[in-house]
Order: C-alpha cells, then sequence, then structure tokens
C-alpha cells in the first residue's frame, strides 16, 4: 500500500455469500493477490468456515442475518472506503485484466460505472453461438446481471440509493436505474462463472429455472415470492456442495 501513487485508483470488491465456503476457498486467495484497496465479504452462512476463509484471505467479514443478495450488497457498500465498488458473485473469477480495465475505464470523468461482459463455457456447449447476441444486446442498453461484475464509483452507488430493498432480481433493477444515471461501459475480458452449480443441479435446469424467474419478474411477479422459491430450491442443493470444507487445508 505504501508503495502505491496517492491517487491510485481504490477498488473495493463486495461479495455476497450464502453457503459458499467452496467458492470462497477458490476465490479469496486469488483476491489476495490482487491490487485492491479491499475486499469485503457479506456472508449470510450459519458457520465458521467462511470467516476462516476470510481471515486467511485478510479479507473483511460482514455477517447478515438471511440470504438477500441486494441487501447483503448495500451492507458491504456501506463498509466500503474505495472509490470503485465491484459486486462480485463468490463463483466468478476477478483477475488483474478485470482491474485494469476499470482502471482505463474510469479515467474517463464521464463513465459512472458498468459491467463485464459474459463468458460462456463448455457448460452450455450448443450454446456457445449465443455468446455474439449477449454481448450485443449488453452493449446495447441489455441488463447487466449480477454475475457480469457491476461496477461503479461509489459515490455515485450512493447518490443511486444503492440497491432496492427487494429479496431478489435487484440487478435487474438496479441495471435500469444504472443505465439511466449517466455514462456505462462493458468492459472485457469477460467474466466467467464456475460450473460448480450447473453441474450439481444440471445445467439445462439451471439454464432454464433462470430464465423462467427472469420472464416472471418481468410479467409482474413479486421478487418476494420469487424469492421464497429461489432459495427454497437452492437450499438443500448447496448444503450438500459445502457440507465437507476444512478452511485449515487452504491457509498454506
Amino acid at each position: 500500500m505504501s508503495g502505491r501513487p496517492k491517487n491510485r485508483l481504490r477498488i473495493s470488491v463486495v461479495v455476497p455469500a450464502w453457503n459458499d465456503q467452496e467458492n470462497l476457498a477458490a476465490l479469496l486467495p486469488m483476491l489476495a493477490n490482487l491490487d485492491l484497496h479491499e475486499i469485503i465479504v457479506v456472508d449470510a452462512s450459519n458457520d465458521g468456515k467462511s470467516s476462516a476463509f476470510a481471515q486467511i484471505a485478510g479479507a473483511n467479514l460482514i455477517r447478515f442475518s438471511r440470504p438477500n443478495r441486494g441487501a447483503q450488497m448495500n451492507r458491504g457498500a456501506e463498509s466500503a472506503t474505495g472509490d470503485v465498488l465491484i459486486f462480485h458473485h463468490a463463483d466468478a473469477q476477478l483477475t488483474d485484466a478485470h482491474l485494469q480495465a476499470i482502471r482505463h475505464a474510469t479515467d474517463d470523468p464521464r463513465v459512472v460505472g458498468g459491467a463485464f461482459y459474459r463468458k460462456f463455457d463448455r457448460r452450455h456447449p450448443r450454446l456457445l453461438w449465443l455468446e455474439k447476441i449477449a454481448r450485443f444486446l449488453t452493449r446495447h442498453g441489455g441488463t447487466f446481471y449480477g454475475d457480469q461484475s457491476v461496477f461503479i464509483r461509489r459515490e455515485h452507488f450512493v447518490a443511486l440509493g444503492g440497491y432496492a430493498k427487494i429479496p431478489l432480481m435487484e440487478d435487474m433493477e438496479f441495471s435500469k436505474r444504472l443505465r439511466a444515471s449517466g455514462r456505462v461501459i462493458v468492459l472485457d475480458p469477460p467474466v466467467q462463472s464456475s460450473g460448480r452449480r450447473h453441474v450439481h443441479r444440471g445445467a439445462w435446469r439451471t439454464s432454464v429455472q433462470n430464465a423462467l424467474f427472469v420472464i416472471l419478474y418481468k410479467c409482474g411477479a413479486s421478487p418476494h415470492r420469487l424469492h421464497r422459491w429461489y432459495y427454497r430450491d437452492h437450499q438443500h442443493a448447496n448444503g450438500e456442495v459445502t457440507r465437507e470444507l476444512d478452511p485449515s487445508t487452504f491457509s498454506s
């Protein structure tokens, strides 16, 4: 920290988590090696393993009473002190190239925030051709989803009032306000998410379910009802994935 220029852009990463011990075990050591101002994990799990992973990586862990991604990200943003916030999912990759892209983009003071393109991978081998379509839609006004590592200047996030107080679809609601509030930019390299959940639950099942939730929300379904359905369906599956992790194996 002491050798960095005083005007160096300070980037804070906020990671909302819930039963993400395996993902945090992989993500946090990588984040610890990046040029970040701070790492903030807002965890709604009920065990101490996430705390151990955060301590090993030098991250700040904030406990949260229940899984609610928007509220968790707001809580993390409240404690952040960086110039730019990145809201990053626990199962996604973040590299130095992503940080350099943000630094370059925000050299333009007109840019208030943005997101990264998505990386389609071998979980969906027959859908890879859709990547170009997804890029086109994102570049031309499409929604910034949570797994695109949305970034925003901290003061602008405060001015927007943060994420809406809804338990699900907070990314879609926030994206609409962010795009309307100033100049935004979509960046490369694309962000790639882990395939663990897709492999565990089935790639097609997960993709269809996610699309169905988006359609229901756009048709007027209550985010509160969607939240109950989403977490009721995911709780058992996530618990099976994370039960046996031991933080001590990642300390070396």
